[in-house]
């Protein structure tokens, strides 16, 4: 590990004890060197597993082409989850475990099998999934006002924050993704429209990336992750205390209950 990368994870981490966001760090390790910003996630991943933390899956980060645009980067990126992440619908989310949230529709992947390829397509998502489910991801950013690129955000585990989860599973069998559309409301009014295709065309190809891509990085899709598989609509602020519900096509609802305490886990 080189010191920039040393100096890069510190001072996120730095970020994550104190609770106060921190200087991008693109300026460390490079504006556009993917490669060293997952060397200073991993770093961070591994300060997570050592302190305890359980992994419960994968997040993926940049599927919608006008974001990538904007970063300057042709293919989404990840990061991963961790089992203190994640609330059911309607559970309270405290503000206080959050910096700079900000919240997003997705579908969730559940799966029951390992997906171990470098290759991996399609049908062997379709194979290796269990069923899927309604979620929020709550993103956040440990850099001070979003003031990131390509490289921040994926130092920064892909700007993972919490995530909630719907609790009817369904099955992939006859359910067609590219045809789900979604409503993201803040308190019964409308905040976020969108659909399966803003999301790398179908969900199902965005998880087929991932698959193909922390395969060859050697820390394959196992079974039992849960993989949050992209946006379908444009992200929200979160500035308070108050309800966000995401309605999806087939798949029902899912609650983000964001509350001024109620304690971290």
């Amino acid at each position: 590990m080189t010191p920039q990368i040393q100096q890069a994870a510190d001072r996120l981490q730095e970020a994550i004890d104190t609770g106060k966001p921190c200087a991008p760090v693109r300026d460390l390790i490079g504006e556009h060197d993917i490669d060293a910003a997952y060397e200073v996630q991993e770093t961070l991943t591994a300060n997570r597993l050592a302190a305890g933390a359980r992994v419960a899956g994968r997040k993926i980060g940049l599927t919608s082409d006008s974001v990538r645009s904007q970063f300057g980067v042709f293919q989404p990126d990840f990061g991963t989850l961790f089992a203190d992440m994640g609330y059911a619908t309607g559970e309270p989310v405290p503000l206080s475990r959050l910096l700079q949230p900000r919240v997003e529709a997705e579908i969730a992947f559940v799966l029951e099998n390992d997906i171990d390829l470098p290759d991996a397509s399609v049908t062997d998502v379709l194979r290796a999934t269990d069923f899927v489910v309604a979620a929020i991801e709550i993103v956040d950013s440990r850099v001070d006002n979003w003031d990131i690129r390509i490289a921040d955000t994926v130092a920064d585990n892909a700007s993972s924050g919490l995530y909630t989860l719907g609790c009817t599973p369904h099955s992939l069998n006859g359910l067609d993704l590219a045809q789900v559309g979604m409503v993201l409301e803040h308190e019964g009014e409308p905040v976020s429209v969108g659909s399966g295709p803003a999301c790398m065309a179908n969900p199902v190809v965005a998880v087929a990336w991932l698959a193909r891509e922390v395969a060859r990085r050697g820390n394959p899709l196992k079974a039992g992750e849960v993989v949050l598989s992209g946006a379908l609509g444009p992200m929200v602020k979160v500035t308070a205390p108050g309800v966000f519900t995401a309605r999806l096509d087939g798949l029902g609802e899912v609650q983000a209950v964001f509350t001024a305490d109620g304690g971290a886990r």
